[in-house]
């Protein structure tokens, strides 16, 4: 049977780099099979599957389509299917070594648990206990509502739940990848449900091109998304003016008549990956200046004040905009930083690591106090027994844990070769480089560097050594 395997997840490195299966009986459950799923592929092909491809996999684990999966998630069918299925396939394709479809996976899965738990079996060996593959859970991205492992920034989260609350209220979270800006937008929303506000999710980054290219479809499609998730039906046509009104007034008169007034609570809308929309001149300065406006009159009407909006964004725009129009300069501004010492200290306890200062100065000397980066080496060194100091000589080179990471900053600088060779000049120079204001302000917002006026330097030791041996 499909949901039935022999077998039970464990967590110790044996050497052949492959997940292990301990002889009890047990349930082949969704969470054993994502734990298995995340290993082996990175295992066999070095990559990580991402928040959305985990997502695309739950939902297919448990029979939806990529309809259904597109309405819970707010992505459009096409872009699940074609782009984030046909990834996510290849990529167990890879790690298994047979052809791997949303039909078939599940059967995939299931055989290479059984071979493995096989395998050991007529080994015959007596294995070492380790705790279960669910109280560590592997670090995919944001960290959901019940996770033990979300460590707060500072008093931002009392920040944000308060001002939330505020009629017309804007929030802007801005932070490098991979910093918890998800997590936070997560738990704001879940907040404002809580008053029996309704919410929004939005997530920029699944947004077609096509429409990226052209504002009247963009704002169409934010009505529709919205709409959506706010179970209300589509009267785009009812509302949509192309003869008079442009797409601004046409997207503001359609939530100010129709979304806002059929809605009788406030409603929080969450823009995350907001930065996914700048390179598009297109639509970005209407769109933002729409957005700025929607806040300004949060504080004069009262259906505006029913309004509020959380954006979430790694960069900010590049492009001229007036300060009247922009909603940067706005609302309240949430910056997260990177954990300190007492901060990764509790995280190594949640992780059951007994780690001294000296342990932990180790690390951050590495990578800092960037959540993910220290997250994840929490993870091996709790979950795979692999110790700090051999992660830590491996953590800038191809074999290290951080080599995804690593490859996917060097394919945006390689996009930029004049980016790419300031950043040359910073991680070989034993002393501050000065760089001009544009390329300090997309390096530290890449979360590269680290600014000191008007000089910088590398933002940890991780990105000065894996940079300064690729950047040739």
């Amino acid at each position: 049977m499909i949901d039935q395997v022999a077998g039970e997840f464990c967590h110790w490195p044996l050497g052949d780099g492959v997940v292990h299966w301990a002889d009890s009986e047990s349930e082949f459950s969704w969470i054993k099979a994502k734990e298995f799923a995340v290993r082996v592929v990175f295992t066999n092909t070095g990559k990580y599957l991402s928040d959305i491809e985990m997502k695309v996999l739950q939902g297919s684990w448990e029979g939806k389509t990529y309809d259904e999966l597109a309405k819970i998630y707010g992505y459009s069918a096409e872009y699940l299917n074609k782009d984030v299925g046909n990834k996510l396939w290849s990529k167990l394709s890879e790690a298994l070594g047979q052809k791997v479809s949303k039909k078939n996976f599940k059967e995939a899965l299931l055989r290479a648990g059984e071979e493995q738990r096989n395998t050991f079996s007529n080994k015959n060996e007596l294995l070492p206990a380790s705790p279960s593959a669910t109280e560590v859970p592997f670090p995919e991205g944001s960290e959901a509502l019940d996770s033990p492992f979300y460590i707060e920034h500072c008093g931002i989260k009392s920040l944000c739940y308060e001002t939330i609350l505020k009629p017309g209220s804007l929030i802007r979270i801005k932070a490098p990848k991979l910093m918890g800006k998800t997590s936070l937008m997560t738990r704001i929303l879940a907040h404002a449900a809580n008053q029996n506000y309704q919410t929004v999710y939005l997530d920029l980054s699944s947004v077609d091109r096509a429409i990226l290219t052209n504002l009247d479809k963009f704002l169409r499609w934010l009505c529709l998304m919205v709409g959506r998730q706010l179970r209300l039906k589509n009267q785009l046509n009812d509302y949509w003016d192309t003869e008079i009104l442009g797409s601004n007034d046409n997207c503001t008169v359609y939530f100010e008549e129709y979304l806002l007034a059929e809605i009788d609570c406030p409603v929080i809308l969450g823009l995350d990956q907001v930065d996914r929309v700048f390179a598009y001149t297109e639509v970005i300065e209407d769109f933002l200046g729409m957005l700025r406006s929607w806040h300004e009159k949060g504080k004069i009407s009262q259906r505006w004040k029913q309004l509020r909006l959380v954006m979430a964004h790694s960069t900010e725009v590049y492009i001229p905009l007036d300060m009247n129009q922009s909603p940067f300069n706005a609302g309240v501004p949430v910056e997260l930083l990177e954990f300190d010492v007492k901060q990764i200290q509790d995280l190594a306890h949640l992780h059951d690591l007994n780690w001294n200062h000296s342990q932990v100065e180790e690390l951050t000397r590495m990578v800092g106090g960037h959540p993910y980066l220290v997250r994840l080496a929490m993870y091996y060194v709790s979950s795979l027994k692999v110790t700090l100091e051999q992660l830590l000589q491996e953590a800038p080179t191809e074999a290290g844990i951080y080599s995804n990471h690593l490859r996917r900053h060097l394919e945006t600088l390689q996009k930029s070769p004049e980016l790419a060779l300031a950043l040359k000049q910073v991680v070989t120079s034993s002393e501050p480089i000065e760089l001009d204001s544009m390329q300090i302000y997309k390096l530290h917002s890449m979360g590269l560097v680290q600014r000191q006026n008007n000089y910088v330097t590398p933002r940890y030791n991780l990105y000065r050594e894996y940079f300064r041996r690729v950047l040739v």
